[in-house]
């Protein structure tokens, strides 16, 4: 099956496609090429008002998060099944199915219409009669359509919540049925947008959220931050645009308050992008220094830093392998990982996840960690840390490193720093079914003086 798109000369008839639904298209065409959802949506929504960009979230984010239902549904209507059709033509399908059944404020016609057009612009008449059959029978079926459940349990629950078998498999045996259930079900629930105070105190920032009509909710075991409302435009805000508030997932916030860094100490974020949890470090330290290899993310850092017109941050650009700075009093490494504990909010990466990518990133863990140890001071802190929730990228790394490493030792933060419901063995862990938020693991060691 050829990825290479080349765009149906023939004479173009039928409704024009809208502009969302373009930006839906390419979107999935720039996943499939390896590009992750959020750098995907700011590029291909740009031109888009504010209205329009949340319906194509919802569409793209919603359909990731029920492909694997969708697929079995398609497999049925679909001769030969959806693996034997060009994978461009096997999304269009899946977001004109995902209209249809799952989005209300769409009216069948334009879902079958709008998709008819885009597999014709696409990839030619033959594609666009597929699409046409196939969405029109799902539409007359509605009442009644569902896919047959499997026999195999765990290629059920695999289809159910839309997770890779292997993947479920490898949760089940760690945690039991009931459990990964419960994970599953959590990692399809869409993510809160939660936001910290910056330059005021949490009472400013709720009258000002309320002030522009935002609801606001409190967020159990992270003080100052808060939940806001469905629906909201947060870059239309009057508190985002007076630099009064950032984003941050409560896990996030969590890996830095169980840091338990010192008061004015100078902390080095190695692995600092997109920045946020170098803001919540500045809190106490008198100065954090906050790299990244990737000079676009450093940019993209550096107009959030300055949106904010936060100080006592020092932007560079740097190699968490080679950190070309003296010994500091903390050192926090946020690593590459699979990101297992952010599928709720990046449901894409479920199903770009690959079994090599635990022997692939697990060496570059070990290899920072290595490299961020010499720069922590005698006395000081490494800080290690991860959105996975894989005893590999975790456990088994800081078990690794503290063999290899007699000068350093695991210590817990003080007590009441963090709830202990996060705490285990003396590292934070944050699981999305048990906590609410994003899944996150840190392992706090303090070099020997």
């Amino acid at each position: 099956m050829s990825t290479v798109k080349r765009p149906y000369q023939g004479e173009q008839k039928g409704p024009a496609v809208t502009e969302s639904r373009l930006a839906v298209a390419l979107m999935l065409a720039d996943l499939r090429a390896g590009q992750l959802l959020d750098g995907a949506f700011e590029r291909r929504t740009q031109p888009l008002d504010a209205r329009d960009r949340r319906w194509v979230q919802e569409l793209v984010w919603g359909m990731l998060r029920t492909r694997g239902r969708f697929d079995a549904i398609l497999a049925e209507r679909v001769r030969g099944g959806i693996a034997k059709i060009d994978v461009d033509l096997a999304d269009l399908l899946r977001v004109g199915a995902y209209q249809l059944l799952n989005m209300g404020s769409v009216p069948p016609y334009a879902a079958i219409a709008q998709t008819v057009q885009l597999a014709k612009q696409r990839h030619g008449i033959g594609a666009s009669k597929l699409a046409n059959a196939v969405l029109r029978r799902i539409d007359r079926e509605r009442d009644t359509i569902e896919p047959p459940v499997p026999a195999d349990t765990l290629e059920a629950l695999a289809q159910q919540y839309s997770h890779p078998r292997w993947v479920v498999q490898r949760w089940t045996e760690r945690w039991g049925l009931e459990e990964t259930r419960a994970l599953l079900d959590a990692n399809n629930a869409p993510a809160n947008i939660v936001v910290r105070p910056y330059g005021v105190v949490r009472e400013q920032l709720e009258a000002m959220l309320h002030g522009s009509g935002v609801e606001t909710h409190d967020v159990p075991r992270v003080a100052d931050s808060l939940r806001l409302g469905s629906g909201v435009a947060l870059t239309e805000l009057g508190a985002f645009k007076q630099g009064a508030l950032y984003v941050q997932d409560p896990a996030a916030t969590l890996v830095v308050q169980y840091a338990d860094i010192p008061e004015g100490s100078v902390v080095a974020d190695l692995c600092a992008a997109p920045g946020s949890k170098a803001l919540e470090l500045s809190r106490r330290a008198s100065l954090v220094l906050a790299a990244d290899r990737n000079m676009a993310r450093v940019d993209k850092m550096m107009q959030g830093f300055g949106r904010l017109d936060a100080d006592k941050l020092q932007v560079f650009v740097a190699d968490a392998l080679h950190p070309a700075i003296t010994p500091v009093d903390v050192v926090l490494i946020d690593v590459p990982c699979t990101g297992t504990g952010t599928f709720r909010r990046h449901p894409d990466a479920r199903w770009r996840l690959q079994v090599s990518d635990f022997a692939v990133l697990g060496a570059l863990q070990k290899k920072i960690l290595r490299a961020a140890a010499t720069v922590v001071k005698p006395g000081g802190l490494l800080v290690y840390s991860t959105c996975s929730l894989e005893l590999e990228e975790n456990d088994d790394q800081i078990r690794s490193f503290l063999a290899e490493h007699p000068q350093f030792t695991l210590e817990a933060p003080s007590p009441g720093v963090v709830a202990d419901d996060v705490l285990d063995n003396g590292c934070l862990r944050v699981l999305p079914h048990h906590h609410g938020f994003d899944g996150a693991f840190a392992a706090r060691m303090r070099r020997a003086a």
